[in-house]
C-alpha cells in the first residue's frame, strides 16, 4: 500500500476532545473541553425557532450571508475603531478553527516559519504543519506569563512570515497589555511580517485588564488576520460560526482558501446569530459580570481546597500546579482525576513545547451548580490521589 501523508505522522488525536471522551467514559464533570452547560440567549434561540420554518436551507453566499456579514462590521468597527468593507473585508468561516486554517494558507509558503507563543491552543501547531510551515516557539514565562523581548526578536530575526497571537491566551488567560502589543507590532514592521490573531475571548476580560484589537494598533491594519467567532461570546460552540476580518487583498485569498476547504457556514444558523450581533453594549457588560462571577466563585474553591493555580486575565481557563500529587505523566493524572475524583481536565503537557507536565487545564465556562459540584468532588482529591 501507498504510503500516508507525511505531514501527519507527528498528530495525534486532539488532546482535549479525547479528555470529553474520557469524562463521558468516567461520568466527571467535565471541565475540560471549552464548552458552557447554559443555553444561549433567548432572543438568538428564538430566532432559530422562526428560521427553521423560513427559506434558510440552502447555501448562503460563499464567504458569508449579506446580513451577517454588514451586522458584524456594524459591531466589529465599533470595536476595532475602523470603518470595516463587510463586503470586501470579511469571510465568515466554520468557527475560529477554520480561519485559523485559512489565515494561515493565505500568509504561508510550504517552508516559511510562524512565531507561535507557548503554551498556545493546540490547534495553531498543526495549522503551520499541515500548511507546510515550521513553528518557532517562544516561551510564555510563568505566573504572568509576559515574554522576553529579546526571545521575542531571536524568533523575528529567522524572518518568519507571520506570528499567532491569542489575546486573552487560552490556556493560560494572559491578556497582552498595550505596551506588549506595540513591542509585536514594532517587531512585525521592523521585520516585514504578519500578525494572525485569534480574539475569541475578546468579550471576556477581567479588570483591570483591557482588550486591545491588534488591528487598531497604528500601522497594523494592513499586517493583521483578525480571527474570532461567535462561540464563546453567545455561548453557541456547536454552531461553528466563525470569521475573518482584514484588508481586503488578504480576504479575496482567504475566501478562495474558505471556499475549497468548507464552501460556507451554515445559513440557517447565520441567519438566527445575526440577532445576537445586534445586541447593545450591555449584553456585553452582562456576560462579564457573568464571566467574572464564575471566576470568582471557582477561584474561591481552589484557594479553600488549597490547591495552586493561575489567575487568569481573560477568557475562562485556570492552569492547576499537580505537583504535589507526584505524577511523572500529567496525561496520567488527568485520567485518574475522571475515573478517581469525577472531575474532567486537560494535560497541560499538550500546550506547551516546553516539558511542561505539572500543569492541568479546567475551564469555569459552567452553570454555578456544576462548578460547586466540581469543587466539592476535588476536595477530596487529596484522598484518592
Amino acid at each position: 500500500m501507498p504510503e500516508l501523508s507525511k505531514r501527519t505522522k507527528s498528530f495525534t488525536d486532539s488532546v482535549i476532545r479525547r479528555m470529553t471522551r474520557v469524562s463521558l467514559k468516567y461520568g466527571a464533570v467535565n471541565l475540560s473541553q471549552g464548552f458552557p452547560d447554559f443555553e444561549p440567549p433567548k432572543e438568538i434561540l428564538d430566532r432559530l425557532a422562526e428560521v427553521t420554518k423560513e427559506d434558510f436551507h440552502q447555501y448562503s453566499i460563499t464567504w458569508g450571508a449579506q446580513n451577517f456579514r454588514e451586522a458584524l462590521a456594524v459591531k466589529q468597527s465599533r470595536l476595532m475603531d475602523r470603518k470595516i468593507d463587510p463586503n470586501s473585508e470579511i469571510v465568515v468561516t466554520c468557527g475560529s478553527t477554520e480561519a485559523m486554517m485559512a489565515a494561515m494558507m493565505t500568509v504561508t509558503n510550504p517552508g516559511d516559519k510562524v512565531i507561535v507563543f507557548s503554551p498556545f491552543y493546540e490547534n495553531y501547531g498543526a495549522d503551520a504543519i499541515l500548511s507546510g510551515a515550521e513553528p518557532i516557539y517562544v516561551p510564555l514565562i510563568p505566573p504572568e506569563y509576559n515574554f522576553d523581548p529579546e526571545v521575542l526578536e531571536d524568533a523575528f530575526r529567522q524572518h518568519p512570515k507571520a506570528l499567532i497571537l491569542c489575546n486573552p491566551s487560552n490556556p493560560c488567560g494572559k491578556v497582552f497589555t498595550r505596551d506588549e502589543l506595540m513591542l509585536i507590532a514594532d517587531l512585525a514592521k521592523k521585520y516585514d511580517a504578519f500578525v494572525i490573531t485569534d480574539e475569541v475571548y475578546e468579550h471576556i476580560v477581567y479588570e483591570p485588564n483591557e482588550h486591545v484589537y491588534f488591528a487598531s494598533l497604528p500601522g497594523m491594519w494592513e499586517r493583521t488576520i483578525s480571527c474570532s467567532s461567535l462561540s464563546k461570546t453567545y455561548s453557541i460552540t456547536g454552531w461553528r460560526l466563525g470569521y475573518i476580518i482584514a484588508p481586503a487583498d488578504v480576504v479575496d485569498t482567504a475566501k478562495k482558501v474558505h471556499d475549497f476547504l468548507t464552501v460556507g457556514a451554515a445559513a440557517p444558523l447565520q441567519e438566527a446569530a445575526v440577532t445576537g450581533l445586534k445586541f447593545k453594549d450591555d449584553y456585553y457588560r452582562d456576560l462579564l459580570k457573568k464571566y467574572t462571577e464564575k471566576r470568582d466563585l471557582f477561584l474561591k474553591g481552589l484557594d479553600d481546597i488549597g490547591l495552586r493555580h493561575t489567575v487568569p486575565q481573560g477568557a475562562y481557563y485556570v492552569l492547576l500546579d499537580i505537583s504535589e500529587f507526584g505524577y511523572d505523566s500529567d496525561l496520567e493524572f488527568c485520567e485518574a482525576l475522571a475515573q478517581k475524583v469525577g472531575v474532567g481536565a486537560v494535560p497541560g503537557s499538550s500546550f506547551f513545547r516546553e516539558p511542561v507536565n505539572n500543569l492541568i487545564r479546567l475551564h469555569f465556562a459552567k452553570k454555578n451548580e456544576t462548578l460547586y459540584e466540581a469543587l466539592n468532588r476535588l476536595d477530596g482529591i487529596r484522598r484518592v490521589m
